[in-house]
């Protein structure tokens, strides 16, 4: 009897859910065309586009929840509901993080007098008054012997480091930068990958008591400056070059042309290839020998990272996080990625934003292990790091996702020890997020959606409950929020607008006015001051939740309101198309918008076979009324740091080559 044989039989027998149940658990396999994948899901659940909260591709049994951190948690304050536990969370948010504190057994210096000090306002917490921390030292708890990094020499070797060595490491660092006069409360930018390097460096500049300065390494010099100015750097560490697949990419030219204040220059490979101004020290002359470090005890709320907002226009909003933020973000990938010690997290990413930092603290603080590839992870090589490294949390963004599907570049590799994928940065897919469960054998996909100024996620996902692709089950455990419409009022689809006082969440900008940007005409709602954050999301009938976009990426056809998002979901799938995005052009004598789509392509395709295609799917899940007037194909679309769409740019790209305006 084949395996289609087999379906059927298993589809005329059980409910859906059953059948899918069986089917993707024991009949499913990566090597099995993932069209045939998608058919038998459809079968399975009929309504899945129409009704996406009807059509779970993965259901957590009994044995798997009691074995999660977030499942343990709810026992010990006796809640048996996820919801009535979320509630707890954030009604009792001072035992809630005392609660969170034990688990990751954190320790202070001095301890604290209260948990959360309120009499600045619900705006301006004070989390631990009182006391003396320091995050860094929290990050090496774990036994001296147990890996901290897992990595690819220059060789393309897997290799390891340490607790010790990393520890040891970032104390070399913390001395070489007292010996080279830095103090505690300068700032130290880093523009460089995410190497083992840069995580001692990231930990051996706050141990000092110092501000690390995030900079994404594929800024430019323009970009590097802004935020060396913003946030008055004294130094910076950086390469000499970035190593790309087989190509080299000039850095520190980069860092100099910025004007930059004194730099420590790292070898991309065995000795810095170029010659340095006299002001700047190479990484082997800078180290000290010295690996013992007594941490700098610190505020709590002392700043010990400045990030910044990947905005388009003007200056980027300069957010700082202080020793409490990383406790936000471990806390989030214990409860909903639920990262345990034996646990191997890889995320492709980047010290310049924030899931760069989030990565070690959600690693280091919860004793895991960190798997870190920093060349070109769309193509099979990174597959082949994550099989090797046996990694057990992969981190990813859509457009990823897609591209791995459209080059069927991970096919036939063993992803078996994933237990869990995550995703944020944009809004996903569900046939992607339904593509990824299948290269591990159908494992859940922990949707994240957050921002820098919240130190982690509003709303995600867990392990303890049926995961549906692309969906969101909960708001994130500690924080919770509530969706305005236009006027203000409650409603199912609208703003987000979050609930203060929350760990994690900002406290103040370097550059601009904080109460006027996320606080300033927010109405009173049930006598709770609310956050202002900007995304539209929409909860679902039976309490998913589903993301919109960005309320400014909202666009009106016909008279009737939709998202960018939601247009570019019903086109993803779409054959030799990698991403799309959709905008919204007035034409240049008034009248009503106009829907253009920009498709990302590496073929040669016709545009009105394509057009038809797009306009069909739009019919089908969509409405009618929603007429595409352009489709412009581009190999890339323009994206921030933080990998989010630049619909502005490309608005006023179209407006001027079509309409010249």
């Amino acid at each position: 009897m084949n395996n289609m044989t087999v379906v059927e039989s298993i589809l005329q027998n059980h409910s859906g859910e059953e059948a899918w149940n069986i089917i993707s658990r024991d009949i499913l396999t990566p090597d099995i065309p993932f069209q045939m994948h998608l058919l038998i899901y459809g079968k399975c659940y009929p309504q899945c586009q129409s009704n996406p909260e009807s059509a779970p591709a993965w259901i957590p049994d009994k044995n798997h929840i009691i074995k999660t951190n977030l499942f343990k948690c709810m026992q010990e304050v006796n809640k048996n509901d996820i919801k009535e536990f979320h509630s707890w969370t954030t009604s009792h948010y001072n035992n809630f993080i005392k609660l969170i504190i034990n688990k990751m057994n954190l320790t202070f210096q001095k301890p604290y007098e209260t948990i959360c000090d309120l009499t600045q306002g619900v705006e301006s917490p004070i989390w631990f008054k009182g006391a003396k921390l320091n995050i860094a030292e929290n990050c090496f708890k774990a036994p001296p012997d147990k890996t901290a990094i897992i990595y690819l020499d220059n060789s393309k070797q897997l290799q390891s480091m340490s607790y010790e060595e990393l520890n040891r490491l970032s104390n070399r660092i913390a001395n070489g930068l007292v010996d080279n006069h830095f103090k505690p409360g300068d700032a130290i930018a880093i523009d460089m990958p995410m190497t083992k390097e840069a995580v001692a460096i990231y930990l051996g500049i706050i141990k000092m008591g110092g501000m690390v300065v995030s900079i994404a390494d594929s800024f430019s010099a323009e970009e590097i400056a802004t935020r060396l100015r913003i946030s008055n750097a004294k130094g910076i560490f950086t390469q000499d070059w970035i190593l790309r697949g087989d190509k080299q990419l000039p850095l520190y030219e980069k860092v100099i042309s910025a004007n930059a204040p004194l730099a420590i220059v790292l070898p991309s490979k065995n000795e810095v290839g170029i010659s340095l101004r006299s002001i700047d020290i190479h990484w082997d002359h800078f180290l000290s020998t010295h690996d013992h470090f007594e941490t700098v005890p610190c505020d709590p709320m002392t700043t010990c990272n400045i990030l910044f907002s990947s905005g388009t226009t003007g200056d980027p909003k300069a957010i700082p996080w202080n020793h409490t933020t990383p406790i936000k973000a471990a806390s989030d990938a214990y409860l909903h990625q639920n990262i345990q010690e034996n646990d191997i997290l890889s995320w492709p990413t980047n010290l310049g934003w924030m899931m760069g930092p989030w990565l070690i603290f959600a690693a280091l603080l919860n004793n895991a292990t960190l798997a870190l590839y920093h060349d070109v992870p769309s193509n099979r090589a990174f597959g082949e790091f994550i099989q090797n490294a046996k990694v057990t949390m992969l981190g990813v963004v859509p457009t990823l996702v897609a591209t791995w599907r459209q080059t069927q570049c991970m096919h036939g590799l063993n992803w078996n020890n994933i237990k869990v994928f995550s995703s944020t940065g944009e809004s996903s897919n569900p046939e992607d997020m339904l593509y990824l469960m299948s290269l591990a054998g159908y494992k859940p996909v922990i949707e994240y959606c957050g921002g820098t100024e919240i130190g982690g996620s509003y709303l995600s996902s867990t392990v303890v409950e049926k995961n549906y692709p692309s969906l969101f089950t909960t708001p994130a455990m500690g924080l919770d929020l509530v969706l305005l419409d236009e006027h203000g009022q409650l409603t199912d689809n609208g703003e987000v607008a979050l609930i203060p006082p929350a760990i994690g969440l900002s406290v103040k900008l370097l550059n601009a006015d904080h109460h006027q940007i996320y606080y300033a005409n927010m109405p009173i709602v049930n006598s709770k001051v609310l956050r202002r954050h900007g995304d539209q999301i929409q909860r679902l009938p039976h309490g998913c939740f589903t993301i919109l976009g960005r309320v400014d990426d909202t666009m009106n056809l016909g008279g009737i309101k939709i998202s960018s998002v939601e247009i570019e979901r019903v086109l993803s799938g779409t054959k030799d198309i990698i991403e799309s995005a959709a905008i919204a052009i007035s034409p240049p004598h008034n009248g009503p918008s106009q829907l253009v789509v920009y498709a990302a392509t590496n073929k040669d395709l016709d545009v009105l076979t394509i057009k038809k295609i797009m306009q069909d799917k739009i019919n089908r899940h969509l409405n009618p009324l929603f007429k595409i007037h352009d489709v412009v194909f581009v190999k890339d679309l323009p994206k921030t740091a933080s990998n989010k769409i630049m619909r502005r740019v490309l608005r006023r790209e179209y407006c001027r080559f079509h309409h010249g305006t």
